[in-house]
């Protein structure tokens, strides 16, 4: 498969494009369905880049939507059928978080609040692996060290030189505080996280405490960004089921949140200051230990 393809976003783009021309017919998703003589529930799947579509139902939504334009046909049968393809991920098996992973591979940038633990695109493996181990349902060995290896292939995006992920993370002031796995591992991934942060192209904040209730008290929630593309995905992550919100309402919404946490947060500057004083009680715990 091409490197620019990525057929998660190609079939919730290909979606897209058919629930538009079918509301420029004037069609609704059961008269098409009817026409097309399949379940109304299919149609809805299709047009929500849920399932997979074939070129050959393209182009008789086509026929039935009347579009006669051969280069539009032409163009989304071409998506139908890369659409179809697989990513990287699916050679890991069923995998929770698919969908977002597609989505992530093809962001350009990438806005994320997280109030409990490190991003995934910024763990260690030693902090990614405790992660997995401590808040999965029991997993055996290799099931572990399959997500493991998915999560630490999913940060090939922040280190590709030549179109790297444009990362915004804030993170409430109890991420760093938190110990998961072990104050040493916390102190590597805490200088880790603090590297990555002088990147030109990562931005970290630190929420504080001091700011009271916020924006992001609701939960985790990530905004993916798509070059030449219009298209933003609100990504809402759930422990048995994930939410994603594409409704421009929707979007804005989370937008503006999202500005209201960037400006309550310490800047990038004091964030980085933040985590050094951090880093400090993992190094003074681990010197008082030794002499104890």
């Amino acid at each position: 498969m091409a490197a620019n393809i990525n057929p998660t976003v190609r079939r919730r783009r290909l979606g897209a494009e058919l629930r538009r021309l079918r509301q420029d017919s004037g069609l609704t998703s059961t008269e098409a369905a009817v026409r097309l003589m399949v379940s109304q529930p299919k149609i809805s799947l299709l047009e929500n880049g849920r399932r997979a579509i074939s070129p050959r139902d393209v182009r008789d939504l086509c026929a039935i939507y009347a579009v006669t334009d051969q280069q539009v046909i032409d163009s989304l049968m071409r998506m139908a059928k890369e659409s179809g393809q697989q990513g990287w991920w699916h050679a890991y098996g069923d995998i929770p978080q698919s969908v977002y992973i597609g989505l992530e591979a093809d962001a350009a940038t990438l806005y994320a609040y997280e109030p409990m633990v490190i991003p995934g695109l910024l763990q260690t493996p030693a902090y990614a692996q405790a992660v997995i181990e401590e808040t999965f349902p029991p997993l055996t060995a290799d099931q572990a060290a399959t997500l493991l290896r998915v999560r630490l292939r999913r940060q090939h995006r922040i280190y590709d030189p030549a179109c790297p992920l444009r990362l915004w993370v804030v993170l409430d002031e109890s991420v760093p505080r938190r110990v998961v796995g072990s104050p040493d591992i916390m102190r590597e991934q805490l200088e880790h996280l603090n590297a990555l942060s002088a990147e030109p192209h990562i931005t970290v904040q630190v929420l504080p405490d001091t700011v009271g209730a916020h924006p992001g008290l609701s939960g985790q929630f990530s905004i993916l960004k798509f070059a030449g593309s219009p298209e933003t995905v609100v990504y809402v992550g759930r422990f048995t089921s994930d939410v994603y919100l594409e409704k421009p309402s929707d979007v804005q919404h989370y937008g503006v949140m999202y500005e209201q946490l960037q400006a309550q947060a310490l800047s990038p500057h004091r964030s980085r200051a933040f985590i050094t004083d951090a880093i400090k009680t993992y190094i003074n715990a681990a010197s008082r230990a030794l002499t104890e």
